[in-house]
């Protein structure tokens, strides 16, 4: 099976509460999407674990061909070799996501304007928008 994901991760202040966004489709129609607040973070965090949680399922799915299309320009060349990862706390990230994609046949990932990435990026504001509310909701 070959899936086309589109991730995204994002946060309210860099660090500040994080949340990530996957879109998985097959084709033109779509098989999956997850969002989801993840803690406390920084944009680079929830971006490598959006592309975590978005490869964990393509092997759930049983993907052999994997593409993956996101708007972090760093985390896409961190992955593709062209740039080191030298932030100790995204170093582990990395590494599991180089495991992850050792499960795949193959495996691609391209940077892409935010434009194109609208429905993951929606679904990292729709969680943030909420944890916002819930935040004033308890106040």
């Amino acid at each position: 099976m070959k899936l086309q994901i589109f991730t995204d991760g994002g946060c309210s202040g860099n660090p500040g509460p994080a949340a990530i966004g996957v879109v998985i489709k097959d084709g033109a129609k779509t098989v999956k999407t997850l969002s989801r607040a993840i803690g406390q973070g920084t944009n680079n965090i929830a971006e490598y674990t959006a592309l975590i949680v978005a490869l964990q399922e393509a092997l759930i799915l049983k993907a052999d061909d994997v593409s993956v299309k996101a708007d972090s320009e760093l985390m896409v060349k961190q992955v593709a070799g062209s740039y080191a990862v030298k932030h100790e706390n995204i170093k582990p990230l990395f590494e599991q996501v180089k495991h992850l994609i050792t499960g795949f046949k193959s495996f691609q990932i391209t940077h892409v304007p935010r434009e194109e990435n609208a429905e993951a990026d929606a679904l990292v504001r729709q969680v943030l928008k909420k944890a916002s509310q819930g935040d004033r909701a308890d106040a």
